[in-house]
Order: structure tokens, then C-alpha cells, then sequence
């Protein structure tokens, strides 16, 4: 189907398949979708940079105010692609959480139909419908997988593609090491593939293509840029952490994710006693929903590559020029 005139007259998608947006990207990547941090600011940066900049809807609030987002990103694309005819931005994209607990899903998905958005990316729970509704006005999208149960039915719901969340990523994350992840992926599938985990420099994203990714998913690395809708003192303790500072627990939302150690200390508790078990952790999980992702910070093992806060097309430069270092 081909694009709405939203889309079309703006061109921002770049085409309706994520392999052929390749053309359009300085560097194979997605920029992940960060909970409380991804912005319009700092998608508009990314795409303009050269990587695929998404967003989270939950980071509109109120709701009513992600149409808004979505028409700021649109608009302000299609003006730089009018002004820089031979440099055009990558496509955008948002991420839905389509589990049925989301009070927030039907509006926030006839929101990306109304703009059609190139790329929806869901999570917690393969949608069929949501699949569907996306794919009915040419968009593409992809899921959020751990293993491989998830990705088949995930494929099975009718998902354009996979994002394979390997041990490492920032954020609810699986424990499989990408190595076997990718390999039992492509034994079965050969669809549009991305590789998350632990991927901040040019030469993770060449080994994730090595792998058989058609992109990489780069996350963290995006934190401590000044277009990053967080508080200095988050940034700034990205910059001063490194892999050994990550505690991989399921403590704070009873599934578990990656976060920042210093931010569990600042919280007054010890990442190094927290909850195991299936019921200590619910329990621990409800006691500590309000400072889940607000207070502790979800954050991937690749920020050692942080150095210092600086704009999002900086990150991207180091990027591309990396990749371009190991892929001549």
C-alpha cells in the first residue's frame, strides 16, 4: 500500500521496508526508543545525523500531547529535506508497549496511523491487530524478542521483523548472548533482523551485521547527549560508569533489566542484596514502582564508550567513522 500524503509530501519514510532504508542511513542503525529520555529534539537530531531515531509514546504526557510530537517530527524533517535535497533525513520511528495493561494503546496507535509512522516498534506482547493496523498504511514493524518462543510467535502475530534484545542491552534485556541469539534466529528466519546489546561503537555495529543484523540497535550510548530529556546528574553518572556498573535484576519491575548501580545506591538500597525470588520480587517491584526508571536508571553495558556529554550527531560521527574504519 503505498504511503498517505502525510508521509509522501513530507518524505520521511524512506521507503515501505526496513531493508530498503538502508540508502538513506550514514550508519545501520536504529536508535533505541528510551523510556523518559527519547524526545522529538533528539529524534529530529538522529534522523538528521543519519540513524533512525525513535521515541517511546509513553513519554508523551499526557497522551494528548503525542500527536503533537509526531506532527513537529514530520514537519520538521520534511523542512530539512526540502532544504538538503541530496542529504536526506532517515525515517523515524515509535515504540509501542502493546501489553493490554497500556490504557494509552488504541489512542496512541491511531495516532501513528493518522501520521503514518515508517516504523512502530512493539513490546511486551506480540499484537496481531497492532501489526495489522500499522502494516495497512505500508509502515513496518518490528518486535522486541528475548528468545526464541517470542520471536516465532511474535513472526506468527505478523511482524515485519525482529529486534533481538541480547544479554547486555539496556532496559528490560534478555541473558542470551547474541552469539547463539542470532545464529538460532537465522537458522529459521531470514526477515528484516536488528541486534540489541551492549552496542556503542562502530565496531559492535559491524560484528551485529557480521552476525546477520540488518541494523544495530544503539541505546545507551544516546543518554549522555544534550538532547536527552534526562537530568545532568544521569548523564553525568553514564559518563563516569562503565560495564561493571550495570546490575541486571528484576527487582524494580518484576522482570528483569539493566540498570545503573550508582543510581540503586543514591536510592538507598544494595544492588548488591536485592530480591531474587519470583514473590520478593513482586513484592520489591510494587514498593519500588515510583522510582523504577525515574530515580533508578535503566542503562545498557556498552556506556563505557561515554566520555562526555555532547550532541547527538557527535555520537553518531564516532559511530559512522568507526564502522567505516573496520568495513573498508
Amino acid at each position: 500500500m503505498a504511503l498517505g500524503p502525510a508521509l509522501a509530501s513530507a518524505d520521511v519514510s524512506g521507503g515501505a521496508t526496513l531493508r530498503g532504508w538502508r540508502d538513506r542511513l550514514r550508519v545501520p542503525v536504529i536508535a533505541a526508543p528510551l523510556f523518559l529520555i527519547s524526545n522529538p529534539r533528539l529524534v529530529i537530531a538522529q534522523c538528521v545525523a543519519g540513524v533512525i531515531g525513535t521515541l517511546p509514546a509513553l513519554n508523551a504526557r499526557p497522551s494528548a500531547q503525542f500527536g503533537e510530537w509526531l506532527a513537529e517530527i514530520i514537519e520538521t524533517l520534511s523542512q530539512w529535506n526540502r532544504r538538503n535535497p541530496d542529504k536526506l533525513a532517515a525515517p523515524f520511528g515509535v515504540n509501542l508497549v502493546v501489553h493490554r495493561s497500556n490504557p494509552r494503546l488504541d489512542d496512541d496507535l491511531a495516532q501513528c496511523a493518522k501520521h503514518h509512522v515508517p516504523l512502530v516498534i512493539s513490546s511486551m506482547g506480540a499484537r496481531a491487530e497492532v501489526n495489522a493496523a500499522v502494516q495497512a498504511y505500508g509502515g513496518v514493524t518490528l518486535h522486541d524478542v528475548i528468545n526464541q518462543a517470542h520471536a516465532r510467535k511474535a513472526i506468527e502475530r505478523g511482524a515485519t521483523g525482529l529486534i533481538a534484545v541480547a544479554a547486555g542491552a539496556g532496559g528490560h534485556a534478555g541473558a542470551v548472548s547474541p552469539f547463539a541469539l542470532m545464529q538460532e534466529l537465522r537458522v529459521w528466519f531470514d526477515g528484516p533482523l536488528v541486534l540489541a546489546g551492549a552496542i556503542s561503537s562502530g565496531r559492535a555495529i559491524a560484528a551485529a551485521r557480521l552476525l546477520g543484523a540488518d541494523l544495530a540497535y544503539v541505546g545507551s550510548a544516546f543518554i549522555a547527549t544534550e538532547e536527552a530529556s534526562c537530568a545532568e546528574a544521569q548523564k553525568d553518572a553514564v559518563v563516569a560508569s562503565g560495564a561493571d556498573d550495570i546490575v541486571y535484576t528484576p527487582a524494580f519491575s518484576g522482570t528483569p533489566a539493566n540498570y545503573l548501580r550508582s543510581s540503586i545506591v543514591a536510592a538507598g538500597l544494595d544492588p548488591d542484596d536485592l530480591p531474587t525470588t519470583r514473590r520478593a520480587t513482586n513484592v520489591a517491584a510494587q514498593d519500588n514502582a515510583a522510582k523504577a526508571w525515574t530515580d533508578i536508571w535503566g542503562c545498557g553495558q556498552g556506556i563505557g564508550n561515554a566520555h562526555a556529554i555532547e550532541p547527538a550527531a557527535a555520537v553518531i560521527d564516532r559511530l559512522a567513522r568507526e564502522y567505516d574504519e573496520v568495513s573498508a
